[in-house]
């Protein structure tokens, strides 16, 4: 079903920001079950003074997308998979998880009632979902609250590095730690981006598009990026991504290691020693906001280790985004059963 009517807008310039649409859906989980939900074209979340939210840190969100294919049709990408890590934030923080089902139809609902928001095929910008979890029961003494809000909204963006697909220069964050190991960095916990914004900030005053950080036990290994993944492609053409019990679940990186095998690559998720930059030929940052964004060099102790000299993508980064990106728009066969179609 075609959208209907659209909201005039740019959208071909829309940044990743925040935008006001028509409305949110709010759910309540209270008395041991979760309601039916409420919509609302409210921007202002009534919170009680002593939510565990506000005062210790229960709060937990997460990003999706939805696209509008070249026939009209609207696809969600991987929304399961955002249920799941929802679900696995929440225990982390023991917090009620909202069930798979719920989520699914909590961001089924919000962007039927959001449709005229949807950017059109081709415009390079999508219809950004958020939802957010959070303790609204008050507790001053630290335990869990007895009550939860799960809201759900969306906003139309742009890419999440103002360059979009074009290639972007990172720094190794050798000072502050992400998460520790065995902590809460595999959640998609607020607090462990409020941690994150330190590096970030740091890293963008020096001219560089992200920070890399390392392992917060020994300094040796890559981490991630404050707000991706991160991936290195090799000569052999092996998909290389560091595994760590403080990196946080990326959905678009687990699509990128089930397309790699496709693409002719063999894939290596393990420890990445930082010795292991320079034999890297490509790499690239990957999440549900950049999906991909090529990595033109990082810098290390004053070096500059440069993967494409003259700034532009490389063929290993540009096949997977390619490969992706076709897929999320529907351009290609999803034989992998990553989209589902949303009626609206």
């Amino acid at each position: 079903m075609r959208i209907k009517e659209r909201v005039s807008l740019d959208y071909g310039s829309l940044p990743f920001a925040y935008l006001k649409t028509d409305c949110n859906v709010r759910y309540t989980w209270r008395d041991g079950s979760w309601d039916d939900g409420v919509e609302s074209d409210s921007e202002i979340l009534p919170l009680h003074i002593a939510a565990t939210s506000i005062h210790y840190g229960q709060a937990a969100f997460e990003g999706l997308k939805v696209y509008e294919a070249k026939d009209g049709r609207v696809f969600a990408f991987r929304m399961k998979e955002n249920a799941k890590r929802m679900i696995h934030s929440a225990n982390t923080l023991l917090m009620e998880p909202p069930p798979v089902e719920l989520f699914c139809r909590a961001v089924r609902r919000v962007v039927k009632l959001n449709q005229r928001f949807i950017p059109p095929y081709g415009s390079g910008a999508s219809l950004y979902v958020r939802p957010l979890l959070i303790g609204t029961g008050p507790r001053i003494g630290v335990r869990p609250a007895d009550e939860y809000t799960l809201l759900v909204l969306v906003t139309p963006v742009g890419p999440y590095f103002k360059q979009g697909f074009s290639p972007t220069k990172l720094i190794i964050e050798q000072t502050l730690d992400r998460a520790a190991p065995h902590g809460v960095g595999t959640a998609k916990a607020g607090g462990n981006y409020a941690a994150g914004m330190r590096a970030t900030m740091k890293a963008k005053r020096a001219g560089y598009g992200e920070a890399l950080y390392l392992d917060a036990k020994e300094h040796k290994y890559i981490d991630e990026l404050g707000a991706a993944n991160f991936f290195g492609i090799t000569k052999d053409k092996v998909y290389v991504t560091p595994k760590s019990p403080s990196i946080l679940r990326s959905i678009t990186n687990m699509s990128l290691r089930e397309l790699a095998p496709d693409l002719g690559y063999r894939v290596e998720e393990r420890p990445v020693a930082l010795t292991e930059l320079r034999e890297f030929i490509e790499a690239g940052a990957c999440g549900t906001a950049a999906v991909i964004t090529p990595i033109e060099s990082i810098t290390l102790d004053g070096e500059e280790i440069v993967y494409l000299p003259d700034g532009k993508s490389g063929p290993h980064c540009t096949a997977f985004y390619e490969r992706l990106t076709s897929i999320q728009h529907g351009d290609a066969e999803d034989k992998y059963g990553w989209t589902e179609e949303l009626e609206i």
